[in-house]
């Protein structure tokens, strides 16, 4: 099933982007002249609140549908509680809304809501069960019987909550100041990265190191700082985390201590600053851009942190409490550089070093949209599961190269992309390497796109890498 799977995505990514036989089929189904079909130029979404055009409220709407074929980690269960070696699917794994207004030169606000990761196991309401309907609904299962479910997780009706929400306001050309449910993260570039401009066809993950404990979908409450002064580039903040976790425990089998978030009404701070040698960049918004596409000739260097004490905690033999810092660093180059304005081709690159703390052998395995079932039988659980955010390092770098604009024509442009990751991990007794391959398919800029993705992932047992498995993705990706 994955063998076919893989070359059904190979055969439709090569039909939509060859230029030869992919512009014989599409041709063959328009019937509009050339100009109507190359016209991609849109207004943006913009609601003007002044003649003048000073004042306005502007609007995104953007979508990421998934469509996969996984190779499970051993031992994963299927949803029929069968053991399943591969698994095909599709899924949302982003539906957002945007708004922000500039309301004066002086103040602006901005919301931010939407949905993520709901697949055909999971992503929607509480309380669905097997019947997938949230709440009091009465259905049944079995309607002969009369027998049915109204307990567990649903996969239906995802219920939309507020990624971003803050309002700011301008005190000199190089301080703004706001508050809020806040974007402006510390620790790396890719930390306050833009879903809507990746060169991979996601991020790493870790890169959001808190995600969904002490955040909510990489946000914390807070107060920040952001401007620029010279070709300085900062963001500043001082956050109130969200208050998750049961404490850390004490490993019996290897005789040492695992830290685990614990509840605490400590504040952390955070930031990143970055040297800009070439051009500036827009820190209108908090998201940095993947990749400029040859439109901007950009590097930096930058560096940031994030510090929230006694955030976790472990056990020692005899039952004593330990408490920890987090205490996360990064430091990382961005570079995006037209090398050929004829041909418009473009070299982008970015790597990044984390330096992670969160206490003695903290680990947290995260698969995206995963629909494995059961404990599995490595230590990396069911699914698409990996050991991904913990105490220890890690490096990870990608590149990508914008081919000659000729190859496709006004069908759009391609770029093959590579990423390699390296992860030393205090909990387990080996480091381990990962990589990407993909290519994408810009039909509009990064406003329409199609990408493709094969990726490679670590598997762990007793505390050593011991293989490895694979994913194929294909994204479409649109946004207005």
């Amino acid at each position: 099933m994955l063998s076919r799977f893989c070359f059904l995505f190979f055969f439709f990514f090569w039909m939509v982007v060859s230029p030869g036989y992919g512009q014989d089929t599409l041709a063959s189904f328009m019937t509009q002249k050339d100009e109507m079909l190359f016209d991609h130029t849109y207004k943006p979404l913009v609601l003007n609140l002044s003649d003048n055009g000073s004042k306005y409220v502007r609007f995104l709407i953007w979508n990421q549908m998934w469509m996969r074929a996984t190779e499970n980690n051993p031992g994963t269960l299927g949803v029929d509680g069968l053991p399943q070696n591969s698994s095909t699917d599709i899924g949302i794994r982003r539906a957002r809304f945007l708004a922000y207004a500039q309301v004066s030169p002086r103040f602006l606000i901005l919301t931010h809501f939407g949905i993520n990761n709901q697949t055909f196991t999971g992503g929607g309401v509480p309380g669905g069960g097997a019947t997938g309907n949230p709440g009091n609904i009465p259905v049944t299962v079995n309607p002969e019987t009369g027998t049915g479910s109204a307990n567990g997780m649903s996969a239906k009706k995802p219920q939309m909550f507020f990624h971003d929400i803050w309002t700011e306001f301008n005190v000199t050309d190089e301080l703004y100041i706001g508050s809020g449910l806040h974007y402006w993260n510390g620790i790396s570039r890719m930390s306050s990265h833009s879903t809507l401009s990746f060169m991979a066809v996601d991020a790493p993950i870790f890169n959001w190191p808190l995600i969904e404990l002490t955040d909510q979908f990489a946000r914390q409450f807070g107060i920040y700082a952001k401007g620029q002064i010279s070709k300085w580039d900062y963001r500043v903040s001082l956050n109130k985390p969200f208050s998750v976790g049961g404490g850390g425990s004490f490993d019996e089998n290897r005789e040492r201590p695992l830290a685990a978030n614990v509840v605490n009404d400590n504040w952390a701070s955070q930031g990143y600053i970055a040297y800009q040698f070439f051009e500036k960049e827009n820190n209108k918004l908090p998201y940095f851009v993947g990749s400029y596409l040859g439109t901007k000739k950009v590097f930096n260097i930058g560096g940031g942190w994030h510090h929230h004490s006694k955030a976790t905690t472990s056990k020692n033999s005899d039952g004593t409490i330990n408490y920890h810092d987090i205490a996360l660093l990064g430091f990382d180059a961005f570079l995006d550089l037209p090398l050929n304005a004829i041909k418009g081709t473009a070299l982008t690159s970015y790597t990044v070093f984390y330096n992670y703390n969160f206490g003695p052998n903290y680990l947290r395995n995260i698969g995206i949209m995963n629909i494995g079932l059961g404990p599995g039988t490595t230590q990396n659980g069911p699914g698409n599961a990996q050991p991904t955010i913990g105490t220890g390092n890690i490096i990870y770098s990608q590149a990508g190269y914008l081919l000659p604009k000729s190859i496709l024509g006004d069908y759009g442009r391609l770029q093959p992309f590579g990423a390699l990751t390296y992860k030393d991990f205090e909990y387990f007794n080996s480091s381990s390497f990962q990589y990407d391959l993909g290519i994408n398919y810009y039909i509009n800029g990064h406003q329409a796109k199609i990408t493709f993705q094969y990726s490679n992932r670590p598997l762990f047992e007793n505390y050593l890498k011991s293989g490895s498995a694979n994913e194929f993705i294909l994204q479409t990706h649109l946004f207005l």
